[in-house]
């Protein structure tokens, strides 16, 4: 019998003791030195990449727009990174898609079926019927943008919506699915008191962006986070830890530091 991707999320956890996910979001001209300024290169860095943080990393997430930026060398460098994801770890392609019927099942078949990603973030504000189609495919983890770590995130997401901010609305609204798929939501580090209220009305997957770079604190959001099942990603401070050739065992290095910083709390 097949794991759900809950099961799997679970499994993968508990074996490497951590929540850490490692954000592939490698630009070409941004590459240490030894490399060049192609998605080739993108490709080669994130395979050394890989290979220092397999070993802590519970799931890997590619933003699809550091790599449809090349257009159709991007796409295969995409491709290619997809192939290098270890199978104990999560892969999420963070596409931030929402749109509605075939436009929808198309980008679904792509992230699910053509590149058999675990997981994709999508954004529900065109509706439910956005997402949906993402929430049909069995043992698939869809995270809907709820609150996101972004300065701006107040001038929608905030909006006062019959007695409760949108965002809540959002994740009412999704968590009422039941079917073949899972709902998790995004949710941002930078917001770890609304974090812990939102904890309070789901027991969904969370992905959980902003540590590092953006000023999120692990302690926070674990407190916040009430050991519940989540993923907290860490992107730049990992893959550009260094410039130097010392790049992989530097990356290596705050890997382990923010897998330990975020250990599963028993």
């Amino acid at each position: 019998m097949c794991m759900s991707i809950r099961e799997k999320l679970s499994r993968i956890t508990g074996l490497k003791q951590t929540v850490l996910c490692v954000g592939l979001d490698a630009d070409a001209a941004l590459l240490p030195e030894g490399f060049g300024h192609t998605p080739g290169d993108v490709v080669a860095f994130n395979r050394e990449i890989i290979n220092a943080t397999r070993h802590v990393a519970a799931a890997y997430k590619i933003n699809t727009a550091f790599y449809e930026q090349y257009g159709s060398r991007g796409w295969a460098a995409l491709e290619a990174t997809r192939t290098l994801l270890p199978d104990d770890a999560i892969s999420i392609a963070d596409a931030k898609r929402g749109d509605i019927g075939n436009t929808n099942n198309a980008y679904a078949r792509t992230f699910y079926q053509t590149l058999d990603f675990d997981s994709a973030t999508v954004s529900p504000y065109l509706g439910f019927d956005s997402i949906e189609t993402f929430l049909q495919y069995p043992d698939k983890l869809t995270f809907a943008l709820a609150l996101t770590s972004n300065i701006g995130s107040a001038d929608f997401q905030r909006l006062d919506v019959g007695g409760k901010p949108l965002y809540r609305k959002v994740i009412e609204r999704c968590c009422e699915y039941r079917g073949a798929g899972e709902i998790g939501f995004v949710v941002g580090a930078t917001h770890p008191s609304d974090l812990a209220e939102i904890r309070s009305y789901t027991k969904s997957v969370l992905l959980i962006p902003g540590v590092g770079t953006q000023g999120g604190a692990p302690d926070e959001v674990l407190a916040a986070n009430g050991g519940e099942s989540a993923l907290v990603n860490v992107s730049r401070q990992i893959i550009y830890a260094s410039s130097g050739a010392d790049f992989a065992e530097r990356a290596r290095e705050n890997a382990e530091k923010f897998a330990a910083q975020l250990r599963i709390i028993a």
